[in-house]
């Protein structure tokens, strides 16, 4: 026993916060908070990361971490400060790979940004002279992987965030308050919204052929395809798509010829390391169907219908920023997205929200597009979200976790 004490260095704790923002949940912590090594990017932080979500695991059940083994829940933040003085705070977010050592920061998560403001509020990332007693502070959010504006809107009562409420959204089994989030210019980086300069692309796809896609570059990169042509109706729930290898597989390698395309990848064996970006998607206009809780959803209540995957697996709702990628496609006309949403398939309505049926139930987005110079631009995507403390304190790992 005490040679093991002396050969095994003790565990450390690192203060975090577990916290469910929309249909995701993740870790959360402070960058003054993690150990000196981990404040930068790099090994270090990577190797602590992992450690915390349990990672990786050839099981892909991440028993020995916080992970909960699902793209949704495998995922970290990081915030602080803001160093501008046009945002309150920067936030930083790495979606950790289950069965693999690396960690993706090619992205953004747009579930996790609803948490974002609230997290910031309660640790005092805010000016407290904008807090006010009872009311709505907007929360102005520096997202630094995307370089791009969020603002967020957290309702507070007694000077505390408010967290429980009576809205409820579809992949989430409790009502809690709303979250309105703005994701401001939502291309990603300093790309054009549409990589290639067409509203539909033709991919050759391994297998398949030719593949008609919409490559579009808001919220996060996605890969949209029509449903049909994969012979799909878009009702599928997680156990028809990751249920089936070869079909994963297929949209694997849809993924990769999107990311290839899009330039996010120079030759398509890198996009194995790049699992986060770009999503891939698949649409179909609106029919019946029964979500995963059993709430029969009706065709006339939705615009369209949407399945997207996530780091290699259907996922169980929708990625918050792949509904930003839905709403910006969706507002312009001859993209299949915008096809799919105009129920004659003429593809020619004007749409400045749309309602679309996922996995879980549905859930409605607006974005405002315009077309400038002949290029594309969205101004902002708006949707309602949720978050909610789950758990605070310290999670603990091996102090020889990562590289110090």
């Amino acid at each position: 026993m005490n040679d093991a004490a002396r050969h095994y260095p003790p565990q450390i704790r690192i203060p975090a916060t577990y916290m469910r923002g929309g249909t995701s949940k993740g870790v959360f912590f402070k960058l003054s908070d993690l150990p000196a090594a981990a404040q930068v990017p790099g090994t270090a932080r990577d190797q602590l990361l992992l450690r915390v979500i349990g990672s990786p695991d050839p099981y892909e059940k991440q028993i020995d971490g916080m992970g909960g083994a699902t793209s949704s829940t495998s995922k970290t933040v990081i915030l602080s400060k803001s160093e501008s003085t046009e945002h309150d705070v920067d936030y930083l977010f790495g979606q950790v790979a289950i069965d693999k050592p690396y960690v993706d920061w090619s992205g953004n998560c747009g579930n996790l940004s609803a948490a974002v403001g609230p997290f910031a509020v309660a640790n005092g990332l805010v000016d407290a002279a904008r807090i006010p007693h009872d009311g709505v502070v907007e929360v102005r959010i520096w997202q630094v992987n995307i370089q791009k504006t969020i603002v967020s809107r957290v309702p507070v009562i007694n000077g505390q965030v408010q967290e429980t409420g009576d809205f409820e959204l579809d992949g989430v089994t409790f009502p809690a308050a709303e979250i309105p989030v703005a994701f401001m210019d939502p291309a990603d980086g300093e790309g054009a919204i549409f990589p290639t300069g067409n509203l539909i692309d033709e991919l050759d796809v391994p297998g398949v052929g030719l593949l008609r896609a919409t490559l579009i570059n808001a919220g996060i990169p996605t890969v949209f395809v029509d449903a049909a042509d994969l012979g799909y109706d878009g009702t599928e729930r997680q156990a028809a798509i990751n249920g089936d290898e070869r079909a994963l597989e297929l949209f694997e390698t849809i993924r990769a010829q999107g990311a290839l395309r899009m330039g996010l990848i120079a030759d398509i064996s890198e996009a194995a390391q790049r699992q986060h970006t770009p999503k891939i998607a698949f649409v179909a206009p609106p029919a019946d169907y029964v979500a995963s809780s059993g709430k029969c959803i009706k065709g006339a209540d939705i615009d369209l219908l949407v399945r997207a995957l996530s780091m290699g697996k259907l996922h169980h709702a929708m990625m918050g920023t792949a509904a930003v990628a839905i709403a910006a496609a969706a507002a312009i006309e001859g993209t299949l997205v915008n096809l799919a949403a105009t129920r004659d398939t003429s593809g020619g309505g004007k749409r400045n929200a749309v309602t679309f049926g996922h996995p879980s139930g549905s859930l409605r987005v607006g974005a405002e597009a315009r077309l400038v110079e002949g290029c594309w631009h969205i101004e902002k995507a708006v949707m309602s979200r949720s978050a909610r403390v789950l758990m605070e304190g310290v999670v603990r790992i091996p102090g020889d976790s990562f590289q110090a």
